[in-house]
């Protein structure tokens, strides 16, 4: 089973996020990064399957040279081949552009070491959240993909998944090769071990450059919301707070 993993380096979440003065990106000085969440689970079914049933896994990232941190946390967890297409622009690829690149490098790949029999991606960043990129470079492979996956089954020739949707789950057969995109909460992502941290050192990353014409969505602004403040009034720690308590279920009208 060969296996592709796409990731993304993503500010950590819960971090404070604050805008660049031009409005059109974070800004990054005092943030922490890792692997956008849904990717991590991603990373670690891909493991779970070869662990099972044999095979690489590949992992490959678009973006700064700082990237190679998430490609080296693959590589404690499981990774046994990375790919870094370095995006040097200080912003982000629009999604297309992304695709194209992503697409590009796939191709590479495969032309070395054959066709992937599934390619993971998030079921959407953690920090643009556009749905897109996953589903346009299975478009330009011309492979099948589900997003929302929250189990795999490996079958002769091909896959189950499931979907979480109100009613339960959706139930989809696909011949491999195909492309999947994965929700958090499929599996819980392992925490690298201490001789997996010391190999990651060592692991081999290709930094692998590649030109794509940029696409057609052009970002104007990011919005940052205002900050709503809320105060918390302790009424007591004891007894005596009761009539205290019976006051605002009267005035909140719950009495």
């Amino acid at each position: 089973m060969r296996i592709l993993v796409c990731v993304k380096r993503v500010p950590a979440p819960g971090s404070r996020i604050n805008i660049s003065s031009d409005e059109l990106n974070v800004d990054t000085s005092h943030l922490g990064f890792t692997t956008s969440p849904h990717e991590e689970c991603a990373l670690e079914e891909a493991t779970q399957i070869t662990e099972e049933h044999g095979g690489t896994v590949a992992v490959l990232t678009v973006g700064s040279l700082d990237a190679e941190e998430q490609l080296r946390y693959a590589a404690s967890v499981g990774g046994t081949e990375f790919v870094l297409v370095p995006n040097d622009s200080g912003h982000d690829w629009d999604p297309e552009r992304t695709a194209r690149a992503i697409t590009q490098a796939i191709k590479g790949l495969e032309t070395q070491g054959g066709p992937f029999d599934l390619i993971l991606f998030g079921n959407e960043s953690a920090d643009a959240g556009g749905y897109q990129v996953g589903i346009r470079v299975a478009v330009a492979l011309d492979r099948p993909i589900v997003n929302g996956i929250k189990g795999i089954d490996i079958e002769e020739g091909g896959f189950t998944v499931r979907r979480e949707v109100d009613a339960g789950f959706e139930v989809y057969r696909l011949r491999a090769p195909a492309v999947l995109g994965i929700r958090e909460g499929i599996n819980l992502p392992r925490y690298p071990t201490m001789k997996g941290r010391l190999a990651s050192k060592k692991a081999d990353i290709a930094v692998t450059p590649i030109e794509v014409d940029a696409g057609g969505q052009i970002k104007t602004r990011l919005h940052q919301p205002e900050e709503q403040l809320t105060e918390t009034t302790i009424l007591g720690d004891s007894a005596d707070a009761a009539s205290s308590i019976v006051d605002l279920l009267d005035e909140l009208g719950v009495l």
